[in-house]
């Protein structure tokens, strides 16, 4: 099963995942959100209540791990029997997790604007609403945004944990609502809107209008044109719709019973863009709940000399049929100590970096996790990690 996993956490997370309805864990790509939020809801089933975790992009062996064949958009229990292998569940915890799919998450949302069946019809077959959805830059943000406010809104559970998309910078995800929207509204979109007669076909435009299509339609084909202007003549009927939504998920996460866990790794550019997106938060009126640091270097004194190494390197049993001569252990030591000194050396970049962090948030819980040899996968790993975390 490998090592077992240590944390060291000042004042703790567990307060914050017994009390609050919603917890977002965000951060950088490739930093643990996925583990984090994973192992967190883990924890908080086990503890007697009814969690979600909705992720974004997780491995295979993930969702292996919680029983589970695969994850995919329809929520998923995961069975009692797999939560007991870790410790007796409290009354009432249960552990459910999906994984956001964009394209049915706009679908869904674009079925609960539009004004009659048809128009639906019509929006989802279009090539141009195909593309947007899928890839728009901030579409895969909001859509997790939009789905966790529709979860939320069921009341179906006591706690939703949130994997964010692996984005290059943690600010995308708070961005994204804003940056679709106004992409979707732009001047440029409300003139293609304006080029349609409600005839189906090209209003009267003028010369520059005229030179504008014909260029257009050289590059990408009359037929996208067509299909581009009919597009954003239905879309505006539920334009409404996402700029309200986007409004309310807003106000959903300003409210108390939300909390950001802001995840990073050691790194100096990880720890400033948690930092900065800490102050993002506090001055969007958010709230944080704490740090989680993963991936730390921890300072081990070393209390032994260099012809100790040597010697012990003679007595270890897996060397001591080689028949190496000292010259050749000398070198091994030598080794040895250069690695020794090279892990003392992130040791201390580390402390330094949650120094940072405790510097900038004293009031806030930060959770630092050690450097593991494996990835965190097994249930058994993930439970210990998210008791470390609470407790």
């Amino acid at each position: 099963m490998g090592p077992v996993l240590k944390a060291r956490v000042h004042m703790g997370l567990g307060k914050t995942v017994m009390s609050k309805r919603i917890l977002v864990c965000v951060g950088s790509g490739g930093v643990g959100k996925t583990t984090t939020a994973a192992a967190i809801a883990l924890q908080a089933a086990v503890r007697g209540r009814r969690t979600l975790v909705l992720t974004i992009d997780p491995a295979k062996r993930l969702a292996n791990s919680l029983g589970l064949e695969a994850l995919g958009h329809d929520i998923r229990l995961v069975p009692t029997q797999r939560l007991e292998q870790v410790g007796p569940v409290e009354s009432g915890g249960s552990l459910s997790a999906m994984m956001l799919d964009q394209q049915q998450a706009f679908d869904e949302m674009v079925s609960r604007h539009a004004s009659d069946p048809d128009a639906v019809k019509r929006i989802l077959a279009n090539p141009v609403y195909q593309q947007i959805s899928g890839s728009l830059a901030g579409s895969q943000e909001y859509a997790a945004l939009v789905k966790l406010h529709e979860l939320d809104h069921s009341g179906d559970w006591d706690l939703i944990v949130v994997d964010t998309p692996p984005t290059a910078h943690a600010l995308d995800f708070l961005d994204a609502p804003r940056k679709l929207t106004e992409a979707i509204d732009s001047p440029a979109i409300e003139w293609f809107r304006k080029l349609r007669n409600n005839k189906g076909g090209w209003s009267v435009i003028g010369k520059t209008g005229s030179y504008v299509i014909k260029k257009l339609s050289k590059f990408v084909g009359a037929q996208f044109i067509d299909d581009m202007s009919v597009f954003f003549t239905e879309f505006n009927d539920i334009l409404g719709g996402f700029r309200q939504r986007a409004e309310e998920v807003f106000d959903l996460l300003r409210q108390p019973r939300v909390g950001f866990i802001l995840v990073a790794s050691p790194e100096e550019m990880a720890v400033s863009e948690a930092l900065f997106f800490h102050r993002r938060l506090i001055e969007s009126e958010m709230p944080v709940s704490g740090f989680v640091v993963n991936r730390i270097h921890r300072s081990r004194e070393l209390e032994t000399d260099m012809e100790q190494v040597k010697q012990q390197l003679i007595e270890h049993p897996s060397l001591a049929h080689l028949g190496l001569d000292r010259s050749t252990l000398g070198s091994a030591a030598n080794a040895l100590l250069a690695a020794y000194l090279e892990q003392e050396q992130l040791a201390d970049s580390d402390r330094l970096s949650i120094e940072r962090i405790q510097a900038a948030a004293a009031e806030l819980p930060v959770a630092e996790v050690e450097q593991q040899v494996c990835d965190v996968h097994q249930i058994e790993r993930l439970a210990e990690l998210g008791d470390a975390l609470l407790d």
